[in-house]
């Protein structure tokens, strides 16, 4: 069943099925059934991952301090025996102890309690215990050899002259009377050399082995439990202990760190992060292919669901293309009198509406070009326009109106730069000589009764700007900035790298603060009045022309002046028409 329909939707998606309102619907019910499905899914996978790493790795921090509480037990008990003999030694009763086989009955005697105390030291877990003499002869049980001591790697590499303590580590205790190299039971050793010059035994050593087998089971037990690779190492470096099977260390391991405080040897347990992770792996898989299971059956139902919901819709869906096509005689039947039924009403009812409409629209096109040729008989000719003003210009000058002239010619040039619409990008110079003309008319109309300070370098006056920018700008500034035309304009222009920077700043009334929030907003276009609107529409130009990142920046303070920061890319005509960015 779920092949099924499965193949069909594949086949309705490739038929374009897929603009219609059963297929929205369907994916609607999808996203609301697999959204929380899916969330509760994560969630739980997250939650029960979280909590497996975290007790899994817990369990590995308490395993590795086990094994340094089991191996600092070892460690200590031998340490308090090599102390116990230290201060034995020291006695100064006991100096008859010498490094050959006694001879005399004291000698003999002082042998035979020194042993005694060695045999009383030893535990259930001790092998030996010996004090071995710098001629070979030693103290303690009858089962040393001491020409195999060499046998012990840590024993043969300890130096004479070493002054401490000198953990011999793990080894095998092959070296009595008829061990061979190939047997021996897995002891862990010290060996302590005495140095005390005013002790018995002086240059001897003490040599401690205890029985590591239930040590080292405990290691392989850790190492088989969480699958880590253990390591021993003691301060220097030397590997005490190490897992037998090979391993690569890699950063993302999980590691496990102790430190002995009895002799300084370090405890590392390494798990690769795969191992670590692979329960909270099987966890999300298993959450997968559940989530896929049941996003499958979810589809399943709202396939059939959205299929008998929008049969109706798919009919009149059908009604509202033949309408599209013109057949406006096409009408749906109303099967009930639910919401669908409401739609099939009115949607016969907007038929009937739009044939009526049809004849009342054709009729409303006619009248409204029948206006628009009458509108273009009566639109001004821009020629025609310039010569009337030259034609009063002149007569103004012959009559000597000088005023009225200059105003006349200056209004000329800035009508020229506003009607010529061939180009909408044009370069600085010719805006600034723009705002040149349209200040002398200011001047013309107030008198001397503001300044006008122009910085701007020759070079930067080549570069392209939108036009008709900065002339809705300074009427602003002349129309709500100044009383009676007083104050100071500052316009300067300069490069930061591939960009223009200019500031055009005046000392007038201000923007109130309500009013400059809102100065920029695509809506100043709907409110009344003039001002703000020149603002905004320089903000789009720049915003058209360069893209959104450009534009205008207006900073004002009520009472104090307004500044307007513009922005945009460094972009010249090239020689043939075309413009070239920077």
């Amino acid at each position: 069943m779920m092949g099924y329909l499965l193949k069909q939707l594949n086949v309705r998606l490739l038929a374009g099925s897929y603009r219609s309102i059963r297929t929205k619907l369907l994916f609607c019910f999808l996203i609301v059934t697999i959204i929380p499905l899916l969330s509760l899914g994560a969630l739980s996978y997250y939650q029960s991952a979280k909590v497996i790493n975290s007790q899994f790795g817990k369990y590995g921090e308490n395993a590795v301090a086990q094994l340094e509480q089991q191996t600092s037990s070892y460690l200590n008990r031998m340490n308090q025996t090599t102390e116990t003999i230290y201060s034995y030694l020291l006695d100064p009763a006991r100096v008859d102890l010498g490094e050959q086989v006694p001879t005399t009955y004291k000698e003999i005697m002082d042998k035979d309690d020194f042993e005694v105390l060695l045999k009383a030291l030893k535990t259930d877990r001790t092998i030996g215990i010996y004090i071995i003499t710098p001629s070979g002869y030693y103290y303690g049980e009858n089962n040393l050899d001491v020409s195999k001591l060499s046998r012990i790697p840590a024993w043969q590499a300890m130096s004479n002259s070493y002054a401490g303590k000198y953990w011999l580590g793990f080894y095998p205790q092959n070296h009595g009377m008829k061990d061979t190299i190939e047997n021996g039971i897995p002891v862990l050793g010290l060996a302590v050399p005495i140095n005390n010059p005013y002790g018995a035994l002086r240059g001897s050593k003490i040599l401690i082995e205890e029985n590591a087998e239930d040590l080292l089971h405990m290691f392989q037990l850790f190492e088989n439990d969480t699958k880590a690779h253990l390591r021993i190492a003691d301060p220097q470096g030397r590997i005490i202990y190490e897992t037998a099977t090979a391993f690569t260390s890699q950063n993302s391991d999980i590691v496990w760190n102790k430190t002995l405080a009895v002799n300084g040897w370090s405890i590392e347990a390494r798990l690769p992060a795969t191992s670590f992770y692979r329960s909270s792996g099987i966890i999300r898989s298993n959450t997968i292919i559940v989530a896929i299971a049941s996003c499958l059956l979810a589809f399943g139902l709202a396939y059939l669901f959205s299929s008998r919901f929008t049969a109706r819709i798919r009919r009149l869906k059908d009604a509202m293309q033949k309408v599209s096509f013109g057949k406006l005689h096409t009408r749906t039947q109303v099967e009930a009198k639910d919401e669908l039924g409401s739609l099939d009403t009115s949607f016969n009812s907007m038929v009937s509406g739009i044939q009526s409409l049809i004849g009342e629209v054709e009729r409303s096109e006619r009248l409204k070009k029948e206006a628009e040729l009458k509108a273009f008989h009566y639109q001004i000719n821009p020629h025609l326009l310039f010569n009337t003003l030259n034609s009063i210009q002149w007569k103004a000058r012959l009559q000597g109106a000088e005023d009225i002239r200059q105003m006349l010619y200056h209004l000329t040039m800035v009508l020229e730069g506003n009607l010529d619409i061939s180009q909408e990008l044009i370069p600085l110079g010719r805006e600034l000589r723009m705002i040149e003309h349209f200040l002398k008319i200011q001047e013309i109309r107030y008198g001397p009764a503001f300044e006008y300070e122009l910085e701007c370098e020759e070079l930067l006056r080549r570069y392209l700007i939108p036009r008709m920018t900065l002339q809705p700008l300074f009427e602003n500034i002349f129309f709500h900035g100044f009383e009676d035309g007083k104050g100071v304009i500052r316009l300067s222009v300069r490069e930061e790298g591939n960009h223009l920077l200019l500031t055009l700043s005046d000392n007038g009334a201000g923007i109130p603060a309500d009013k400059l929030k809102g100065l920029l907003l695509p809506n100043m276009a709907k409110r009344k009045g003039r001002g703000g609107l020149g603002v905004q529409n320089a903000n789009q130009k720049f915003k058209l022309h360069f893209g959104l990142q450009y534009g205008l920046t207006v900073q004002s303070t009520q009472g104090e002046g307004t500044t307007i920061i513009m922005e945009w890319p460094k972009k010249e005509e090239s020689p043939d028409g075309d413009k070239q960015n920077h």
